[in-house]
């Protein structure tokens, strides 16, 4: 393939060939018909979301959306809960205290008592399930509930409907939602996305091959390097226990989840006892208090944040986020100036899809830790497995690519999808005009 006229970084206006999924020459004038003519476009590595959940956003389709953008109140969720019919499973997403305020099975009785729901928090962690709905899973329970582990201790019944992490267990006691992967994968295509991460702390059986239809490359942590290992503040390990666990993982890195300060302290002292890896991940990195940042940094490991989170819920973190913790959330200018390779994952379905909302947000941060623009379409340029170490359009590299309807200056002025013209996997077309 020969794509014509494109503006490369570094090279100006020329034209690229591409061979065998490689770029094979970069130069101006290279003989041959052009398969694509770029007409100045600029010419960019593919996209990669760095820190997504791929099944959970192919069910949206099969879901009900009852975030705080959807929905208002008890009678907007009621509303959206009953579009099912009467006996039929409805399975609700995004949803946050701010709604409706808190829910367990009773709260969800009172609003949809003639069919079986599951409500999952927009944080991931936590189904609430109505009266109906454990019934059907055969988790109705009256007493002895544990509300860390989400059971009763020996019957492992429900009792309030409020199920922490406890997604597998679920998987094989409620029926199966439909999954459209490659609704996924073409609207990733339409915003250049060439590749994702998929971040799920206990991937499902069989989860790789299942991914594989995507066309976009995956790497899928724990069936991969790095491994994800999951922090919950209810469970933490002591850093003596987590630097254990580490090192019987090593050779190879990993991806600590860290979305409190204490999570972030109990790793950062477990890296230090077993000796970082190339490769180490923080995953959100959430709250980062600034005498921590050095420490990051000493110690080579990558973050992975989410830099649009104190945008998209900027009302929810006033309300929710201790205030000592405020001026710490999801920090990317502060670690970058310090010198710690940062990058960045949507987390969709949990966080908007759209990586250019993302570099919008990140840019537009009024908490001091804004980016300018081309820092933030770095954030989504790095290597599958180094994010933090950007990836360049050089002869030999993979054909991998984002073309954009205009030049890189114009872009970033709007950081917007609407510059993407096509995408390739390996030379191959993802999305074209």
């Amino acid at each position: 393939m020969l794509i014509r006229d494109v503006e490369v970084a570094g090279r100006g206006r020329v034209d690229v060939r591409v061979r065998g999924g490689r770029i094979a020459e970069i130069g101006r004038g290279l003989p041959g018909a052009a398969d694509v003519d770029g007409r100045g476009g600029a010419l960019l590595p593919g996209l990669h979301d760095h820190h997504v959940h791929l099944a959970a956003l192919a069910a949206e389709a099969g879901s009900v959306r009852v975030g705080p953008g959807e929905v208002r109140g008890r009678e907007g969720l009621a509303a959206a809960l009953r579009a099912g019919a009467p006996g039929e499973w409805v399975r609700g997403v995004g949803y946050h205290e701010s709604v409706a305020g808190e829910l367990d099975r009773r709260v969800l009785d009172g609003l949809v008592p003639d069919r079986p729901v599951r409500v999952q928090h927009r944080s991931g962690a936590m189904w609430f399930l109505n009266s109906a709905a454990l019934r059907a899973a055969g988790l109705d329970g009256t007493a002895g509930f544990d509300s860390t582990a989400g059971f009763d201790g020996e019957a492992g019944l429900a009792v309030d409907g409020r199920l922490w992490r406890e997604d597998q267990r679920l998987r094989d006691l409620v029926p199966p939602v439909p999954l459209d992967l490659a609704g996924v994968g073409r609207r990733a295509a339409r915003l250049g996305v060439t590749g994702f991460t998929n971040a799920d702390p206990r991937p499902r059986d069989g989860l790789a091959r299942m991914l594989s239809v995507l066309p976009q490359r995956v790497l899928v942590m724990s069936a991969e390097d790095p491994v994800k290992l999951m922090l919950d503040d209810p469970t933490l390990p002591t850093p003596a226990e987590l630097a254990s666990t580490i090192a019987r993982l090593r050779p190879g890195p990993v991806a600590v989840h860290c979305v409190t300060r204490v999570q972030l302290l109990v790793t950062l002292l477990a890296l230090d006892d077993v000796g970082p890896v190339d490769g180490d991940r923080i995953e959100h990195a959430a709250v980062v208090p600034a005498e921590s940042v050095e420490w990051i940094r000493r110690l080579g490991v990558t973050v992975v944040t989410q830099p649009h989170f104190p945008v998209e819920r900027a009302h929810a973190y006033a309300a929710d986020v201790h205030p000592d913790d405020r001026p710490h959330l999801y920090r990317c200018r502060t670690l970058a100036e310090a010198g710690v390779p940062v990058a960045a994952g949507t987390d969709a379905p949990y966080g908007t899809h759209d990586p250019w909302a993302v570099m919008r947000a990140a840019v537009e941060r009024a908490d001091g830790e804004d980016v300018t623009p081309s820092a933030a379409l770095r954030l989504f340029l790095g290597t599958p497995e180094r994010p933090g170490k950007p990836r360049q359009l050089t002869v030999g590299s993979v054909a991998d690519l984002c073309l954009l309807q205009v030049p890189l200056r114009e872009a970033l002025d709007a950081l917007s999808a609407e510059a993407v013209r096509a995408a390739y996997v390996g030379g191959r077309p993802l999305h074209t005009p």
